[in-house]
Parts: C-alpha cells; structure tokens; sequence
C-alpha cells in the first residue's frame, strides 16, 4: 500500500514537497484526465465540490488507476463521511471546519481501524485503489498507509493550531486561506493581510514543529510556487473550476485579438 500512495512517499522525502490539483467537477474520464497532468495527487471536493457519493467511488478509482493519489475532501468532520470516502479507496482525506485538538483526535478515531480508532472494515473497493493488495493486507497496513489531513480555516483551529498539531495519527495541516480569512476578520479583497500572512506561517510552523507537514490550497502557480520557496509540502497549484475558464477566455481573448499569449500553441 505505501509504494501506490505518491502523495505519502513524496510527502516523505527529506523535501517532502508534493503538487495536486483540485477537482470539484464530477466525471471519471474529467479526473482521469486532470490525473495525466503531471501532479501527485487530485483532491475530489465533495465538500464545495459538484460531486456525489457514488461520483466520488468513480473518481477516486480512475485517478489510482494513472499512477496518482486521489485524496478526497469531505464535508465535515462526520465518522460517516470519513469511512465512505476511505472505503472508496482514498489515499488520505482532507477535513475541513475542525476547532480543537478533541476534534482531531476524534477524526482519528473514525479514519483509523481498531486498535487505534474505530473505523468498519468490509468495503470491497478500497483494496483495487491502494496497490491491489489482500483484504487483509490492506486492514494490516491502512492505519500507517493512509493520510489523515486537517484544514486549519477556523478562527479556533488557529487558536488551538499548536495543540492540533500535537496529536498522534495527524500526518498534515492544510491551510484554506481564503475561509481562514473570513473567519480571522481579514477576508481576500486581493493581496492577502499581513494579519492572514502571520496566520498562515504560525500554522506552517506549527506543523513543522510537531513533526507534520504544511498544505496550502492556491488558485495558481505563482503562488504555489511562493509558497514551495516558504517551506510548504502539500500545495494545490489550481482547481478545475479556476483552470477552465480562466482558459477558455484567455484562448477568445488572444482569438480575438485582445491579448497575445506565447504559450498557447498555434496549428
């Protein structure tokens, strides 16, 4: 199971850097194809995403299937939610609205089977997502294959990040800039608040203090590449729902004759 999970083996490496992208629109053949991109991992939002229950399975069956870790983000830190995206075959999940410690560590609890937490063993699906191994296997090896991310986004996550990042079976702290704006008072009109920059390198260093790693959720390379150079591991360079249209109006805009763009190709 560990030599299929990309994210994890990147993630630990002396760098530990790793790129993924986001997906929030529904198809296995749409993730197949954001999966050939180049990235390490695909994250499939069920949470702000367009995305049901069973196009979630689809998914997540189609990115393991190219090579790339399909990390699911589900809507809350709910047992349910965390033991069908898991039971999906997920290499890890991405929980969002999390405010203590206690909070991580009941989401420990419901992504790790017995003895260490309490999530059901019997999905048949999980296996052919996670190296094709046994039932058994993948019961044996699942609580150290998987990874278990939390979104620091909150006003009280920040409070607390320090205590979060102290609990056993964390493996990353994911930052959404733009909620963790919203709720620390200084939402994204632009350029981010230097208020929001310190919030987003306390958490940064929180992590890295505890032994844990640093995510952060971008809506483009300039700047996931700022934030590879400030010492993040887990960055999302863009979403489909950011990537497509941003695209397509660039492409009418060079047809048109309003903007050059050198990087798209002409046949």
């Amino acid at each position: 199971m560990q030599a299929a999970n990309r994210i994890r083996n990147a993630l630990n490496t002396e760098r530990g850097l790793s790129f993924g992208a986001w997906q929030m629109l529904p198809g296995a053949n749409h993730a197949r194809i954001m999966a050939r991109s180049g990235y390490d991992w695909i994250c499939v939002d069920t949470e702000h995403g367009n995305i049901a229950d069973w196009q979630m399975h689809e998914a997540v069956a189609a990115i393991a299937a190219t090579g790339v870790s399909p990390i699911v983000r589900i809507a809350a830190n709910e047992a349910w939610m965390v033991k069908r995206a898991l039971d999906s075959g997920a290499h890890g999940i991405v929980v969002p609205l999390l405010y203590t410690a206690d909070d991580a560590r009941r989401l420990v609890e419901s992504a790790k089977f017995p003895p260490v937490g309490r999530r059901g063993f019997g999905s048949p699906f999980s296996m052919g997502s996670t190296g094709g191994v046994s039932s058994l296997e993948y019961l044996q090896q699942a609580n150290d294959a998987l990874l278990t991310i939390v979104q620091i986004e909150t006003k009280e996550a920040l409070e607390n990040v320090e205590e979060i990042a102290k609990v056993p079976g964390i493996d990353v702290l994911f930052i959404g800039p733009w909620d963790l704006g919203n709720n620390i008072g200084r939402p994204v009109m632009g350029a981010f608040h230097d208020d929001l920059n310190a919030a987003i390198e306390r958490i940064r260093k929180a992590a890295v203090d505890n032994g844990k790693r640093a995510g952060i959720y971008c809506v483009g390379g300039e700047a996931a590449k700022r934030y590879k150079d400030q010492g993040f591991h887990m960055i999302s360079v863009v979403a489909d729902v950011v990537a497509l249209p941003t695209f397509l109006s660039n492409a009418l805009e060079t047809a048109q004759g309003a903007k050059a763009d050198a990087a798209v190709p002409t046949y």
